[in-house]
């Protein structure tokens, strides 16, 4: 037995019996310097022990008290002659052991095994010295993002990156945070893995060093952009003819992804594009919204559709609308459509107009439907009259149709944000369209709303996901006509031009006719 004062030294992979008492107190010191990881066990046997760290002969830190039996210790030493003291209630015979004591520089993480064999296997030939120049040889051949068998239902996905300096991310990942790639060894590659559904699909873009500023949250966010560009080993890039690759994203999709048959030209006959200007007094403000006619356009067909797109130049290029429909009617999967397509004045005026904004939804009721049924002789059906559009302008589609039910009998919802609600909201409601639609009468309307399994991260807020799939069972309870898709894929032009046709065809198409 030792006396108090006396420390016994104890070293790792050591043990020893001791002597204790609570009059008898036991001192061990297992020589530690600051930052060294500490663990061990004591096995008091019947008696019942006390084990303490001191610092300075003061005690800091309590393990257990009056403890029979076998009991583990772990501790991070913060200062260099910290000791540990142990006594007992009653005098006993104590064993104490020292498993690990791991200095600051050894507290080195175990490298991870990749989850993608590829990966795995370059590692093992980094780490043995080998050259990375055949991996890259075979990623041209193949083209990224690298695809392996995974799990039932599910594919290895790796995106790849050669010869960043500092450190890449990617912009539009299976996740909303700019994931960031990690470097293999100290080669030249850098990847990120992902284990992802076999209907993905998805767009993209690598950012390799980012600058990392000082500065807001979103302004450190959005200095992605200043290197983000299409993978320049991807070869599906999108749109093909962008001038640069600063303006390109690269896309994939997995075997299971659902098919999108209307995108591409079949030779079907094309409809015609006008221009209507359209000044609104209720806002203030003026643009231009194109109109497409269908082919043989007879405005006195009551089964004709009437379709109002947001974003209205995007679903002219990133989602070819006319083409689609061009093909979608000469399919006769649905009517004859006519659709307006009402573009931004610019980004500011699009965030005060899309969410919520009750004059914006007056004014297409009020003024911008009446000048195009007078432009086109349409007669006007709230039944076959929809809305249309995505994020902000999904939440436009489902909150202006709510509201003028009486113009509007349908909404098409793509990756709706229904994390918005107004400045004087409530903050504890965080689906503020899911509460409209609890506290008020049911409306006359008909939904689709879609949403991407990749769009559950809300960056703080609840997330695009999670609140589609809130104001889905919202609408369902309160009696509403609603069909939900949810896709493997994120916020994304790349999903939103199949979804949009899958929303025509929920909503106004023709059973008996089966798509191609």
């Amino acid at each position: 037995m030792a006396a108090e004062g006396l420390p016994l030294r104890l070293d790792p992979g050591a043990s020893m019996e001791v002597n204790v008492a609570a009059t008898a107190p036991v001192v061990i010191d297992a020589r530690t310097r600051p930052g060294d990881y500490v663990a061990g066990v004591v096995d008091a046997g019947g008696s019942a022990v006390t084990l303490e760290l001191l610092a300075d002969g003061k005690p800091i830190r309590r393990f257990f008290r009056d403890a029979a039996g076998r009991s583990d210790f772990r501790y991070v030493a913060d200062e260099g002659d910290a000791v540990l003291r142990l006594n007992a209630r009653g005098a006993g015979r104590v064993l104490v052991r020292l498993d690990k004591r791991i200095g600051v520089a050894e507290q080195v993480a175990p490298p991870k095994k990749p989850v993608s064999p590829m990966m795995a296997d370059l590692a093992a030939k980094v780490a043995a010295g080998e050259s990375t120049d055949a991996f890259w040889r075979i990623a041209a051949e193949r083209g990224t993002p690298l695809v392996e068998p995974g799990p039932e239902g599910k594919a290895v996905v790796t995106f790849l990156m050669r010869g960043a300096r500092r450190s890449v991310r990617i912009l539009g990942a299976p996740s909303t945070d700019h994931d960031p790639m990690e470097r293999l060894g100290d080669s030249d590659v850098w990847f990120k893995t992902y284990v992802l559904p076999s209907s993905t699909r998805l767009s993209y873009k690598i950012a390799p060093d980012v600058p990392d500023l000082a500065g807001t949250e979103r302004e450190r966010r959005v200095a992605i952009l200043a290197t983000a560009k299409a993978d320049p080993l991807n070869r599906a890039p999108w749109p093909a003819e962008a001038g640069d690759a600063y303006n390109q994203s690269s896309t994939f999709s997995l075997p299971d992804a659902p098919a999108q048959p209307w995108i591409a030209p079949v030779g079907a006959p094309s409809g015609k594009l006008s221009t209507l200007a359209f000044a609104s007094a209720k806002l203030g403000n003026a643009r231009d919204v194109t109109i497409y006619t269908p082919p043989h356009f007879n405005p006195a067909d009551p089964g004709t559709v009437l379709l109002f797109v947001f974003d209205g130049r995007e679903y002219q290029s990133k989602v070819p609308t006319p083409l689609i429909l061009d093909n979608m009617i000469a399919a006769r999967v649905i009517p004859p459509t006519v659709a307006v397509f009402i573009p931004n004045i610019d980004g500011d005026t699009r965030a005060t107009e899309l969410p919520g904004n009750e004059t914006f939804a007056d004014a297409l009721a009020g003024e911008l439907l009446p000048k195009v049924l007078a432009a086109t002789s349409l007669r006007h059906s709230p039944a076959r009259t929809a809305l249309a559009g995505s994020s902000f302008g999904g939440l436009a589609s489902s909150t202006i149709a709510l509201r003028h039910p009486e113009a509007f009998g349908n909404a098409i919802s793509l990756s709706g944000s229904y994390w918005w609600h107004p400045d004087d909201a409530e903050p504890a409601r965080a689906n503020h369209v899911a509460a409209l639609v609890a506290k008020t009468p049911r409306r006359d309307v008909r939904f689709f709303l879609s949403a991407g399994l990749f769009e559950a991260g809300g960056g703080g807020r609840p997330s695009i996901l999670e609140t589609n799939r809130h104001l889905r069972d919202v609408l369902e309870a309160k009696g509403y006509a609603v069909i939900a898709r949810e896709y493997a894929g994120g916020h994304d032009y790349l999903v939103w031009r199949g979804a949009l046709s899958d929303g025509l065809l929920a909503l106004f198409g023709r059973a008996e006719i089966k798509a191609p």
